[in-house]
Parts: structure tokens; sequence; C-alpha cells
């Protein structure tokens, strides 16, 4: 599926202000046509966040969203990250993404490595700086860097551009939304692209992102 997406958003099951169908229903408004709720998980709400999402699935499809129930692994242990990938993709989450090193948080070194190895992580959000190894590995392995609007996250975001252009590695463009003044309409997401570096070319490219192909589904 094509389309308008946006795979990082968060609603009051972590941090979020939005009931996860508000949140839906907003960015249907701005006319997305796939959302991926991804609240903030450990070991301790992984299995239960996923379980209540899945239960919103009807209520996106009433108005026009697919719903991308999933998770997004937080300030874990990198030996932990991809046992809880697992776990999270076994209790039915469609996708998995995994809180990268970004600059304004003390994220353990070494997350972004072990996300990058991993098979059942989909995107590495807000990865920092992340080193040209690691994102070979994520173009291997069939994980997306992340473009993020939200503030402090994206002060590397022109580091990951290149980055991802020398290792052909996939972009996605992300809000990392957790209020209804976070969500993107397609002009913002745009300009995320652009001032990362990105040709026109590249943000139409990242930005029509076909999902299903992406996500292997």
């Amino acid at each position: 599926m094509s389309g308008m997406y946006d795979l990082h958003t968060h609603s009051i099951l972590s941090d979020g202000e939005m009931l996860p169908t508000e949140l839906v229903r907003r960015m249907a408004v701005l006319g997305y046509t796939t959302v991926a709720i991804t609240d903030h998980v450990d070991a301790s709400n992984i299995t239960s966040v996923v379980a209540t999402l899945l239960e919103v699935k009807e209520s996106a499809q009433l108005f026009g969203v697919r719903l991308l129930c999933g998770v997004e692994i937080t300030h874990v242990p990198p030996t932990q990250i991809s046992g809880l990938a697992k776990r999270a993709k076994n209790a039915g989450a469609d996708i998995v993404i995994v809180h990268g090193e970004t600059p304004v948080e003390p994220v353990a070194a070494g997350t972004n490595h072990a996300a990058c190895t991993c098979r059942d992580v989909d995107v590495l959000a807000h990865p920092g700086l992340i080193t040209l190894e690691d994102a070979r590995l994520a173009a291997k392995n069939g994980v997306a860097l992340e473009l993020t609007s939200r503030g402090g996250h994206n002060r590397t975001n022109g580091h990951v551009a290149l980055v991802a252009r020398e290792t052909s590695c996939q972009l996605v463009i992300d809000s990392d939304a957790h209020a209804p003044h976070d969500l993107l309409d397609e002009r913002a997401k745009f300009l995320i692209g652009r001032g990362a570096g990105l040709t026109d070319a590249e943000c139409t490219r990242v930005i029509s992102l076909n999902i299903d192909q992406f996500l292997g589904s």
C-alpha cells in the first residue's frame, strides 16, 4: 500500500496525549492511509501494548486508515533488543521500531548496532550519528533509518540522510508524534526530507514508500 504514512507515533499507552482512536482520526483528516502506533515498551509492557492496540484496528479501518500495531523498544540493554523484537512480533505486532542513539537522550551505546542486526526490527528511530558500518547492516537486514521532525532528535537528520544515501539504506520520514500539534501534513514531511539534504526526487520516493513491500506483507 502506498500513500501517506507515519510509522512512529505515540498514544496514551505510553507518553502520548491522545487515545489511539483519536490519533488515528486526526491522521485520517490529514490524509494518511497508514499509521503505526508505536508506544514505548520494555519487557514490562510489550505484550499488553500490542494486545491493546489490536483492539483498535476495526475503528481505524472505519476511518479509512490501515493501523499498524507496533512498539518502540526504548532504553533497554542492547542485548535484549533481539529477544524483545521477536516477542513483539509473536504477540501480533505489525511493526517494531527501536529508539535509536539520539544525541539528546542517554541511550545505551550499542543500541543502533543491535537494532541494525535484527531482522525483527523494521525501523531504527532517530539513530543519531549512526556509523556507516551499522547502516550497511541495516540495509542488509531490511531496517529503515528514520528522519524525524521531533525536536532534539532531528539534529542529526542530515547525517542520517548522508549515511543512508551512501549505504543504499531505506529512509522513512516520521513525526514521532506525541500530541496533536506534532502531526505532519504532506508538505511538512517533504520539508523534513529537503532540510536533511534529500533531493526533490529522493523526498518523493521516501514519502511514497510502498509500506506493504517494505514490511514484506
